[in-house]
């Protein structure tokens, strides 16, 4: 497994150029950027090269369609999908991630029809240039209410609806947050197939009790209660070998600087693949 990191829960680094350096130095190997403003910026050869000589890949790309709205503006979004996926390929990347808000305002069914449909239109343009899509439940339970009406929320449910937009190249996004706060444990990662999963996100729980757990104050990988010995153990014990990123989301900007905030990032990767027995 790769170790990455996203941008949330690093304070304000002052670019995605930085982000690679900062990355690269502490020894992480993957980063979750916009490839094509990376390009835009470097140019394919620049970005390429910026890449290698901090000995970091692209682990994700995010879906940048608005699939939730409304038609004119899911399909206004597709050209921009197809440059995102392009340039996601011409640097190596081979994941597109979007997340599942558990509860939404449209009607269920008829919200459930149109995004499926719209979520296969996705995965076929990013099948054309090689680029896996995961789909990320989201857990918490404040947020299962936010909204009017109940929806997707758990791993059970994604895989099912996987199984219906029915693309080959669609799977999981796994968070440990979601995971914990669905109340999952290492045998429901057992159950699974190393292929069903794009993409993994690690990140920590505070000590409180499921319920009130909230989406945006999680911790850092090995500070909290969750149980990620266990979570990576089931990832090894079916063969998952694709990027960890620690994904990080916080109530408030972090004080610290990026530099420090890496450095405690590390230190808990170094801690939990440690205690799962997994080597760097």
């Amino acid at each position: 497994m790769l170790r990455g990191l996203t941008l949330d829960g690093l304070g304000a680094v002052e670019s995605e150029e930085r982000f690679i350096e900062l990355a690269g130095a502490s020894g992480f190997r993957a980063v979750d950027v916009d490839a094509r403003g990376l390009i835009e910026r470097l140019g394919t050869d620049g970005a390429l090269k910026k890449l290698e000589q901090h000995g970091v890949v692209i682990g994700a790309i995010g879906l940048p369609v608005e699939w939730r709205a409304d038609e004119d503006e899911f399909r206004a979004g597709l050209t921009g999908l197809t440059e995102a996926a392009a340039a996601a390929q011409s640097l190596g990347c081979t994941r597109c991630c979007t997340y599942i808000l558990p509860s939404t305002d449209a009607k269920p069914a008829h919200f459930l029809a149109l995004a499926t449909r719209r979520l296969r239109v996705c995965a076929q343009i990013l099948g054309a240039f090689g680029i896996r899509m995961g789909l990320e439940f989201v857990g918490p339970h404040h947020l299962r209410t936010a909204w009017k009406y109940p929806f997707i929320w758990t791993m059970e449910e994604t895989l099912d609806w996987i199984d219906a937009i029915g693309e080959p190249n669609v799977g999981l996004l796994l968070d440990a947050y979601h995971w914990y706060t669905n109340g999952l444990s290492s045998d429901d990662i057992e159950r699974l197939q190393a292929q069903q999963i794009v993409h993994v996100h690690i990140n920590d729980a505070p000590n409180l009790p499921l319920e009130v757990v909230r989406d945006n104050d999680r911790l850092y990988p090995g500070e909290g209660v969750i149980d990620l010995e266990g979570f990576l153990k089931g990832l090894q014990h079916i063969g998952y070998n694709g990027i960890v990123s620690q994904e990080v989301l916080t109530p408030d900007m972090p004080k610290d600087t990026p530099e420090q905030l890496i450095r405690r990032s590390k230190a808990g990767f170094d801690r939990v693949f440690a205690a799962a027995g997994i080597s760097k």
